[in-house]
């Protein structure tokens, strides 16, 4: 649940900080007064804004300021450290009327958090000043937040954002399901990695690209012997990872085929990662196409496979990046996204 903090300065902006608060009934919320304007409800209070500012700059997902604007923005300067980590700070009129989403506004989550304050108080107006939301273009680093990706590289986005504001061609190297996925994409181009140069953006999980790299997670398939222990099978998924220079946060989700269900060590992995296990039935995964590399899953159960048409059935965009691997001629991993 989002947390957020709301300040106030004086007992006009401490009353509208607590007719704020009960439209946000489905978040965290917590309500600073400067001292001396405290009242009955018992606000959090403080000597100097800044103090509020620099014990929940790492606490708090946003700050709402019923204040002027300029006195955020001196407060604010010496925390700011990245667009990726820096909380979501807005500012709001005293009387709802209007909210200005000040900071962080893509992956931070201001321009949303604004949005939902206009949409739940009548006549308020969210002052949205990112060139992209207002001119309707992509955003690369929203789309990456809300379908759960990575970025790096992230300096070279204002580059490709202005290129799309002017309405220029962005190539863009990933799988044609995914390109498929974009709902505005006038000015894109899918390419091959051959194709690729500095004003390109790379959707993949894998590699290391100079250019905007937006990492979907992975889901990894899972065959494994009967039996297999949960130490043998967290060693393969190490393995794995460095084989393919990957992180855990890489993995977002294991399968595998239903005779796999009742495998305690299996279980017992997803379970110590966090990482959420889908088995897959006789039926979905023989129904599933794909250029799959022999298995003794033939000869056991009459299928084509398990770890890559399970991998490939998890997936969210049906591309098989990593074949089958076997470790120790008892577990066998694949990773599709």
């Amino acid at each position: 649940m989002l947390s957020i903090a709301i300040l106030s300065i004086n007992r006009p902006s401490l009353h509208s900080a607590y007719r704020l608060k009960t439209f946000l009934g489905d978040y965290t919320v917590d309500i600073y007064a400067k001292k001396e304007t405290g009242e009955d409800e018992t606000p959090l209070v403080y000597e100097r804004i800044e103090e509020v500012f620099m014990q929940g700059w790492e606490r708090y997902d946003a700050f709402v300021c019923l204040l002027a604007t300029g006195i955020v923005v001196r407060k604010i300067a010496p925390l700011l450290q990245s667009k990726t980590s820096d909380p979501a700070v807005l500012v709001m009129s005293l009387d709802l009327s209007k909210v200005i989403p000040l900071l962080s506004g893509h992956l931070g989550g201001a321009n949303a958090l604004s949005s939902v304050i206009a949409s739940r108080i009548q006549g308020c107006i969210p002052f949205i000043t990112t060139a992209t939301d207002q001119l309707a273009c992509l955003a690369f680093d929203l789309f990456a937040k809300d379908h759960g990706m990575g970025i790096a590289n992230l300096h070279r986005l204002a580059a490709i954002s202005n290129r799309l504001i002017n309405h220029e061609t962005i190539k863009v190297f990933t799988c044609k399901t995914l390109f498929e996925r974009f709902t505005c994409k006038e000015n894109l181009i899918r390419i091959e990695e051959s194709e690729l140069d500095e004003n390109s953006v790379v959707i993949h999980p894998l590699g290391d690209y100079s250019q905007l790299h937006l990492k979907p997670k992975l889901t990894l398939g899972i065959g494994c012997n009967r039996n297999t222990p949960f130490a043998l099978i967290e060693e393969a998924f190490v393995w794995f990872l460095a084989q393919h220079h990957l992180e855990k946060e890489a993995i977002g989700a294991l399968a595998s085929f239903e005779a796999k269900a009742d495998e305690a060590g299996l279980l017992e992995f997803s379970a110590h990662y966090a990482i959420p296990l889908h088995f897959f039935t006789h039926e979905e995964i023989s129904r599933a196409t794909g250029n799959f590399s022999p298995s003794k899953a033939t000869q056991f159960f009459g299928l084509q496979g398990v770890a890559e048409p399970s991998a490939l059935l998890g997936s969210s965009y049906q591309e098989l990046v990593i074949p089958k691997k076997v470790y120790k001629h008892q577990i066998t991993l694949a990773g599709a996204f």
